[in-house]
């Protein structure tokens, strides 16, 4: 398998692309399968605007500063969050799945398989890919 990517375009054509992470578990959309669907979605929310790179969100809250230098297995939503809403039947539940675009704290692993089913970014590309799109932007995902 190819290196993992994210294509931002426009009404013009291709602008920019970046290295992700889609889940470990492959495709899916049940509740718990800790997959990332595909098909077309939404951006339904943003959350993060400001918020200091490594950002720590639990429900979308900032509650602290992730450490770089210390080591985790904890999958972190980290700097940004793009909050997905599929709008085909069969990932029209991705919204409630809580699937989103964000910051990691396990860049190393971007560019395979490796989240628990939302897209990872680097940080600092996910405040790039933030601060480039709005709520409504249409999103498809292909893997």
């Amino acid at each position: 398998m190819g290196k993992q990517s994210l294509n931002l375009t426009d009404e013009y054509g291709f602008v920019h692309s970046y290295s992700i992470s889609t889940a470990a578990n492959g495709i899916g959309f049940e509740e718990g399968s800790y997959c990332t669907p595909i098909g077309n979605f939404t951006i339904a929310e943003k959350h993060g605007h400001g918020a200091e790179p490594f950002t720590i969100f639990r429900g979308r809250l900032p509650v602290g500063v992730y450490d770089s230098a210390e080591s985790s297995d904890i999958d972190h939503v980290l700097t940004r969050i793009l909050w997905l809403d599929g709008l085909d039947d069969e990932n029209a539940n991705t919204k409630e799945r809580y699937i989103y675009i964000h910051g990691t704290n396990q860049e190393e692993k971007i560019g395979s398989p490796a989240s628990c089913g939302c897209i990872r970014m680097n940080n600092a590309d996910i405040i790039d890919l933030y601060d480039r799109v709005d709520v409504g932007v249409a999103v498809t995902i292909k893997l």
